[in-house]
């Protein structure tokens, strides 16, 4: 999952960066209210970590203005304001979620998760697909509960295309998903993971449809075998 992280201070912006891609978020990192406005407007990311006290903007003001354009990205807030008022303050606003620093990075990316899930409306925290199964904490796939190495890239885009099963999502948006601001693409960069992918966890997992992007079938689409009908490439 792609974040925005809103942070003016370059000590806790590096580490937060740093922890959550170790994660396997893909992490865009900004340090003024101004230049967070900008990135919301490309609408790549999933989520928004949210420092209040950005210079430029403040982080209440970013977020009100965020709400009232019906943004309803989830919005996580890491401040060191740890009055009641603030708080309050900052929940009404629209925040779904609030950590007073200095927080534990482990339960940062914990609650970021769990914000992602609520907003797909998914309460169990594994994506699972026929007999492949991923566990988005612990960044662990299986195979008929084998494990299954994957590298960092190949379990973001399983764990894209996993969480919208039926939707087919064009390259556009896997590499949104993959790749930061500062990240090299290849221009074949998502097929040579999806030709990963297939051959680590099944030729029939992804679908593609031509011309548009790529898929896994809904779930009343896999069969008994847990397997869909083959693609045609």
């Amino acid at each position: 999952m792609r974040v925005l992280l809103a942070e003016d201070d370059a000590m806790i912006g590096a580490s937060v960066r740093r922890g959550l891609a170790q994660d396997g978020f893909t992490v865009d990192w900004v340090q003024d209210g101004r230049a967070a406005e900008l990135a919301l407007a490309e609408n790549v990311h999933d989520a928004l970590l949210l420092d209040l006290g950005l210079p430029r903007k403040d982080g209440i003001e970013l977020l009100t203005a965020m709400r009232k354009r019906g943004d309803g990205r989830p919005v996580l807030i890491m401040t060191a304001r740890d009055a009641i008022a603030d708080r309050v303050a900052g929940l009404d606003a629209g925040a779904d979620d609030y950590v007073v620093k200095p927080f534990d990075l482990s339960e940062l990316a914990a609650r970021l998760r769990a914000l992602l899930r609520r907003q797909s409306a998914r309460a169990e925290p594994l994506l699972r697909f026929g007999d492949i199964e991923l566990n988005p904490a612990t960044r662990e796939a299986r195979v008929h509960g084998a494990p299954v190495a994957l590298s960092a890239r190949e379990l973001a885009l399983l764990e894209a295309l996993l969480a919208r099963p039926g939707a087919i999502l064009s390259r556009a948006q896997l590499e949104d998903k993959l790749y930061g601001w500062s990240d090299p693409v290849e221009s074949n960069a998502v097929e040579v993971h999806i030709h990963s992918l297939r051959r680590k966890l099944g030729a029939d997992l992804i679908r593609n449809v031509r011309g548009v992007g790529w898929m896994v079938a809904k779930p009343d689409a896999v069969g008994a075998s847990g397997q869909v009908p083959r693609s045609s490439a």
